[in-house]
């Protein structure tokens, strides 16, 4: 009996491969750590090859660990890790090394190109904002400054696409993906006036056929099927991004209700559920992303900041490089540990913390590159428990940013991502929300989500609706309700903390251009 459909998660830290059975109930899962490296100052770019090969690893590793899973698949399922340039020659192979989402050298291409007043047509047109980390920046600077790059290149992919291609053959993009960076999320299909602005109608023939897996599949490939141990033909789809995929797996599709759903990993990703073309709110910064839903005519609207739970291992990082100094060693596990200490002891002060750690800067709800964090407002009184919570509170803050940028703040949040396990942060960013939090037991949101998309393409549901009646209502855990008085604390904050990153802005272009010139004088010497 074909019982059980896989969905594959590659995501920026972890690859993994998750066996469910038809009603949504996980069996087994098999993963191993993401391997990408750094380049120069901001790149940050991932070998394709290994990306494919640590694939087949969790696959083969999932076979071992769910009994005749070969004879028992019914479908395999595949998301990754957003943005970003994967580009293959005609004969399938790999031109470079894919570009990330984390990689910032085109961050002066999407300034200028923010500059242009054509930006409002095109933001009309994807509902997204241009960041450095998405393919049409990345392409522009490829084009304009190592065009070298590009030779031999017949198609571009994001991380799944490439996955999928070597599953299955085919050269294929998801209608998320194809519409935040080159389309009309109205139309869900590409647009030439976009493509213009971004300057790549030379490129346009790299882009591959928009394909729903919503409504389609692909058949698994004799040569894939020899690397995974699958049989051949067993059908393929393309899931959406995977902030999509987790957002679903995590219950942000609820029509009729007042719900946000908030990714919070390495990066925080934060939504509001559009049920129409109509209803969705662009603003006049020109910031956010637009993603199609695999529901007809629903959107997840979104703003990102690009670091989340990367500002607590610094900080933690921190701690960890002044116990070392010190002779005593500590894992990043015995660090968590105090970390509820640390914020018991901190003092109600005004100490506010920008989380921009990222050296890509930040997206969301601003774009600027050049965005780094910073502590405001501290003084001689103040110790390290208080600057863990303000890093806390700063994640918090990041997430309320991001949620007013979108209209009013939403009365509950499902929360999803590895930080949602901790009770501090949750009561944190329920407080700075005035919302209540609510989690759920599943842990593989992004696989799940993956591989509902798949039971509804597959007919084994007849909609999303009641795939998420079995799926995902059954796994939410109780709504824990916001702390009145944290958030009358942070309503008193929260204009500061805008004010101050606003304030800021000028001093992070100066010191960008301070960095950027000191890389010149050291590669002169």
């Amino acid at each position: 009996m074909r019982d059980i459909l896989i969905g594959i998660d590659a995501g920026t830290s972890v690859i993994k491969s998750v066996a469910f059975d038809l009603g949504g109930r996980q069996l087994a899962m098999a993963s191993v750590p993401n391997t990408y490296e750094a380049v120069g100052r901001t790149g940050s770019v991932q070998d394709l090859n290994r990306t494919w090969t640590d694939t087949v690893t969790t696959l083969t590793e999932l076979s071992a660990r769910v009994e005749n899973l070969a004879g028992r698949v019914a479908a395999i399922a595949v998301t990754g890790q957003g943005d970003g340039t994967w580009m293959i020659d005609r004969a399938g192979d790999p031109i470079g090394k894919g570009w990330l989402w984390l990689d910032a050298r085109a961050g002066d291409t999407v300034e200028r190109l923010r500059g242009d007043s054509g930006d409002v047509e095109r933001f009309a047109s994807t509902g997204s904002g241009l960041a450095a980390c998405q393919q049409g920046a990345q392409l522009r600077w490829m084009s304009d400054n190592a065009p070298e790059m590009l030779s031999g290149v017949a198609t571009t992919f994001h991380c799944k696409d490439w996955l999928y291609f070597k599953l299955t053959q085919m050269r294929a993009t998801d209608p998320s993906e194809a519409n935040f960076t080159f389309g009309n999320f109205r139309t869900r299909s590409y647009n030439d006036d976009v493509i213009r602005f971004l300057g790549l109608q030379k490129l346009k023939h790299f882009l591959p056929e928009i394909v729903d897996g919503a409504t389609s599949h692909h058949l698994l490939s004799s040569e894939a099927a020899g690397a995974t141990g699958l049989p051949t033909g067993t059908p393929v789809v393309l899931g959406y991004v995977d902030v999509v995929c987790t957002a679903l797996g995590a219950g942000l599709y609820d029509p009729g209700t007042d719900t946000g759903c908030s990714i919070i990993g390495s990066t925080g990703m934060h939504m509001r559920l559009a049920t129409s073309a109509d209803d969705v709110r662009l603003n006049r910064d020109l910031t956010g992303y637009t993603m199609c839903m695999p529901i007809t005519d629903t959107y997840a609207q979104m703003q990102s900041n690009m670091a989340a739970t990367l500002n607590i291992d610094w900080i933690l990082s921190v701690a960890g490089g002044l116990l070392k100094g010190m002779g005593v060693e500590k894992t990043k596990g015995e660090l968590l540990s105090h970390v509820d200490g640390w914020l018991a002891e901190a003092k109600d002060t005004s100490l506010l913390f920008q989380p921009y750690i990222s050296d890509a800067g930040e997206r969301g709800p601003f774009v600027d590159a050049s965005a780094r964090a910073s502590f405001v407002g501290l003084s001689i009184t103040h110790g390290f428990g208080d600057m863990v919570k303000a890093v806390f509170d700063g994640l918090a803050m990041a997430a309320r940013d991001c949620y007013a940028e979108m209209g009013p703040l939403p009365g509950r949040i499902r929360l999803t991502g590895g930080a949602a396990r901790s009770a501090s942060l949750r009561r944190i960013l329920g407080g700075a929300l005035g919302a209540s939090v609510q989690t759920s037991e599943r842990e593989e949101a992004g696989a799940a989500g993956a591989a509902m998309i798949a039971a509804v393409s597959l007919g084994i549901y007849p909609s999303m609706a009641e795939c998420v009646r079995d799926w995902v209502s059954p796994h939410q855990r109780a709504a824990e309700p916001a702390d009145a008085a944290l958030a009358r604390r942070y309503d008193g904050l929260f204009p500061s903390y805008q004010q101050s990153r606003i304030a800021l802005r000028p001093v992070w272009h100066a010191l960008s251009q301070d960095a950027a010139s000191g890389s010149q004088q050291e590669e002169l010497k």
